[in-house]
């Protein structure tokens, strides 16, 4: 969520800083010629009082003339600006440099024909750090009310360009800094809003994971965020609440019914005595009695699995795996099995050896069960990265693709292996074993025929 939400407030941010900055840099370009340009206007006036009281030189020898020629002179020779001043019919009165000539067209045309209407130059065209171009202002001279001459001053813009150009990079480096900034605090924003979601989810993945005591601390985030917390840890509680009385229904009922159960069977025992020796009825009777005090046994057994915390340890998987085997090694030779370890000896993993020796337990048992006389059931002990296995392959019937899906349900057996001993619940309760302490079980087909069950137990001490 957090790479979602950063570049949205991100671009925000951006376009915020752009619609300042844009704003702010044309007006810096605009001050910076706004200062060049009344500058102009005052000295295009200096010169334009100079001029008023020349008259048109008739033997070349006028003094006033030669005054504003020399300070025209001195103007362009200080500051490289074009100075001149033009009688209307374009005839220069006194100008500098002596090469200079007005444009017959262009912006000195413009400001000379807005000077002969008795206008100042007010709004040249910008010009922008970009651009190669000048500034023209132009003032008139006027005399008896009428103007009969125009100061022209022609700019370079080179200095007011760099002037400008640094304006602009003192704007950029601050909204650089102030993007910083603003990421720095959407980083913080983005977390501290984030903090309770990404808490929250890992309790939600807790609980999932069959860690159902995880809650969540309401402390820090939005007032919406902090209610939803609270209203997280409550619905935890009562799920919590109704999976512990279920489990102590189930416990209860199955410890319950083993003492009527055990009655029962004795005084089925009992009327047997009465009986010829070999009624099928009481030998079915006696079947069923004997399997439905099993499904209770295993009833109890998944109670107490779902109950008991797991009591994790850094566990030789291999050893471990190598004791259940040779445990399992009188059934398999007492049915005709062959019971086979391979694999790697020495596999490290952390797990609750108890749990984990019932879980083998029912998956080789399980194995053996339906393994037929003559074939093979072989345990390989394995490392894969951050998890080590156990698998247990047999040479069964095996499951097809709908079966395989269902495999671990509880109660749920195969149509095809209805006479085999069994109440369905074996795998459920390793299932639950292992996943208390973070492992899995996993099913699959074993070529040509057979079961593959793949116990799994994480070598890194998984999350609390």
């Amino acid at each position: 969520m957090r790479t979602r939400l950063l570049p949205l407030l991100i671009v925000l941010m951006a376009a915020v800083l752009l619609a300042l900055g844009f704003p702010l840099a044309v007006r810096v370009a605009a001050a910076e010629q706004q200062r060049v340009v009344i500058d102009r206007i005052d000295d295009t006036a200096r010169f334009a009082a100079l001029a008023q009281f020349v008259s048109e030189p008739v033997g070349g020898n006028d003094e006033r003339q030669r005054i504003l020629q020399t300070e025209l002179e001195a103007y362009d020779s200080v500051y490289g600006i074009r100075a001149g001043v033009f009688y209307r019919d374009d005839r220069a009165l006194a100008k500098a440099p002596a090469s200079w000539t007005l444009s017959v067209e262009g912006e000195g045309r413009e400001a000379f024909k807005e000077a002969l209407l008795g206008r100042r130059s007010h709004d040249p065209p910008q010009v922008w750090p970009w651009q190669n171009g000048r500034i023209v202002v132009a003032s008139p001279v006027v005399r008896d009310g009428d103007v009969v001459a125009v100061v022209v001053t022609d700019s370079p813009t080179g200095e007011m360009r760099s002037r400008t150009l640094r304006g602009w990079l003192l704007i950029a480096l601050g909204e650089a800094v102030a993007m910083l900034v603003a990421v720095g605090a959407a980083f913080r924003l983005t977390g501290w809003v984030l903090l309770p979601v990404r808490i929250l989810d890992a309790a939600t993945h807790d609980i999932a994971s069959g860690r159902m005591r995880s809650r969540v601390v309401a402390s820090g985030g939005p007032p919406e965020l902090r209610r939803l917390a609270r209203s997280f840890n409550e619905m935890a509680d009562n799920v919590e609440d109704v999976l512990e009385q279920q489990r102590a229904f189930v416990a209860d009922a199955s410890h319950q019914l083993r003492n009527p159960l055990a009655a029962l069977l004795l005084r089925i025992e009992l009327l047997a005595l009465e009986l010829p020796e070999g009624n099928e009825e009481i030998a079915s009777v006696r079947t069923e009695g004997k399997r439905l005090a099993h499904v209770l046994d295993d009833l109890l057994d998944l109670a107490l699995a779902e109950h008991a915390a797991a009591d994790l340890q850094l566990t030789d998987i291999g050893a471990l795996t190598a004791e259940r085997v040779a445990s399992w090694r009188p059934v398999a030779e007492d049915k005709g099995v062959r019971l086979v370890l391979d694999g790697a000896s020495a596999v490290t993993g952390w797990a609750d050896p108890i749990a984990l020796s019932s879980a083998l337990d029912a998956v080789v048992d399980n194995a053996l069960k339906f393994t037929p006389e003559g074939e093979e059931v072989r345990v390989t002990v394995a490392s894969d990265g951050a998890v080590a296995t156990v698998v247990v392959a047999d040479r069964g019937p095996g499951l097809t693709e709908q079966e395989l899906e269902r495999v671990g349900d509880r109660f749920w057996r195969s149509n095809r292996h209805q006479n085999v001993k069994g109440s369905g619940l074996g795998l459920s309760i390793a299932q639950v074993l292992l996943a208390a302490g973070g492992g899995t079980v996993g099913y699959d087909e074993h070529e040509p025929h057979g079961l593959r069950v793949t116990v799994s137990v994480p070598r890194n001490l998984p999350h609390a």
